[in-house]
């Protein structure tokens, strides 16, 4: 090859190769916490108080009992329990596009559980997504939020898991259709949005909010369902807690922006909302919010839940265009106004108007008020249709409420139907959901 052909050869590679970073920048996009813009230090080097770890008033307790706060604050149990099953055992399954991924054991059980992992596997598996056997995990298991927990966090959880009774069972094999089943590839998907990195404090922050950075990024994992994402099913920050479609519920827009997203909420209703899955004029948390709540949020301190809000409210705006910009005000009393769809009212008539009432502002019980909730000023009505379907359990301090999942006694259309009654009359714009759209809806939900 002569000297000039050698030069091209380089240049044309070099435009290759810098395409390829050019296009893998993109797609990556920046990291959860970018937008803060502050200096960061790596926390052995961070003179301010440390953001990680458990509560003051948890900070003498055994290892075993941070462990068992960091993994309700981290949700563990929720992902790695099925309807029915022993917590922390697996099973239960994620139903994607392209087939339905199981969760885990993650009980100490040596055959069937984690019961043989070292200090060094756990953290492999939690932080970097590589299984005892060196097998990659599907990021199912946000291990791209959980990458930013600190070691010794990570392995107080472990310390809590390793105290619970082990439990033989083996979850079912997945499903996953070619080439989703091929777990080799994920080294390349890891290897462009696993940063592989712990959290390291923002120095230009305070401490409550680089405590709210951690809880909400690292172990809360927040962005996994409100940040919706990008071509290669990976966080899309440019758009960090816009709202998704998560396992066939929308996870709603927390943000700061005043019209969409949290920033016109006050902060006690903030705090209510996570600490009891509820709050005033806003509504109640249902489907995997709900859980959230339950099993998590609900967990932890007041000053830890606060820290959280604190951190949400610096979040730049993000306007979710399909959203209106207000929300409806109460409904007529008089069932003989508003919306005239005659079949969806006839099941809300059947079955929902005694707890709901026709003004949508419940006499029975707060929590059950549909005035001010996003699910029915959603014209996609995606969760007024999956309550529907599932029904959805609240623990208030007024005492647990429950609605009942009523997807076995109606049809889709009727189901459909009664969804687009409700926003139509308790919401800014009625949805057009159909039968199919209600079917498509119940292939989403976890198992």
């Amino acid at each position: 090859m002569s000297p000039h052909a050698r030069r091209i050869l380089i240049i044309i590679v070099g435009i290759v190769v810098a395409a390829g970073l050019i296009a893998v920048w993109v797609i990556r996009g920046p990291d959860p916490m970018a937008f803060a813009g502050g200096p960061r230090e790596s926390l052995s080097d961070f003179k301010g108080p440390d953001p990680t770890g458990v509560p003051k008033a948890l900070a003498q307790a055994s290892p075993v009992e941070r462990g068992e706060y960091l993994a309700k604050a981290a949700d563990c149990m929720v992902c790695h329990t099925t309807q029915g099953g022993k917590e922390y055992a697996g099973g239960l399954g994620f139903k994607l596009p392209f087939g339905t991924l199981y969760s885990t054991n993650i009980t100490p059980d040596k055959e069937t559980g984690i019961g043989n992992y070292s200090d060094k596997d756990f953290l492999n598996a939690v932080q970097r997504g590589v299984r005892h056997d060196g097998a990659r995990l599907y990021p199912a298991m946000p291990y791209t939020s959980y990458t930013y927990i600190s070691d010794a966090d990570a392995l107080a959880i472990k310390a809590y898991l390793f105290s619970l009774p082990p439990v033989r069972a083996t979850p079912p094999a997945n499903t996953l259709a070619f080439p989703f089943n091929q777990r080799w590839a994920m080294m390349f998907w890891s290897a462009v949005f696993n940063p592989d990195t712990r959290y390291e404090p923002d120095t230009s922050k305070s401490p409550e909010w680089n405590r709210g950075a951690y809880l909400a990024e690292a172990l809360a994992h927040c962005g996994e369902c409100h940040t919706p994402r990008n071509l290669a099913f990976a966080l899309n920050n440019r758009k960090k807690f816009a709202g998704a479609i998560t396992a066939g519920w929308r996870a709603f827009n927390i943000s700061s922006d005043k019209a969409t997203g949290v920033g016109g909420w006050r902060d006690d209703d903030l705090i209510s909302y996570l600490s009891i899955g509820h709050a005033a004029g806003h509504g109640t948390a249902s489907g995997p919010m709900g859980e959230a709540v339950d099993h998590s949020l609900s967990r932890m301190t007041p000053e830890d839940i606060r820290a959280i809000v604190t951190y949400l409210r610096s979040v730049p705006p993000v306007a979710s265009s399909d959203l209106p910009a207000t929300l409806a005000p109460p409904a007529s009393a008089s069932h003989k106004d508003g919306s005239q769809e005659a079949r969806g009212k006839m099941v809300f008539q059947g079955a929902c108007v005694s707890c709901h009432g026709w003004t949508g502002e419940s006499a029975i019980s707060p929590t059950a008020t549909l005035t001010g909730a996003w699910a029915v000023n959603d014209p996609g009505a995606t969760n007024v249709a999956q309550i529907v379907i599932s029904g959805t359990r609240r623990d208030t301090p007024e005492g647990a409420l429950s609605m009942p999942a009523f997807g076995n006694a109606y049809s889709d259309d009727e189901i459909a139907a009664v969804a687009n009654y409700v926003t139509a009359r308790f919401g800014s714009k009625g949805s057009k959901l159909t039968a199919q759209d209600v079917a498509d809806l119940r292939k989403q939900t976890s198992e």
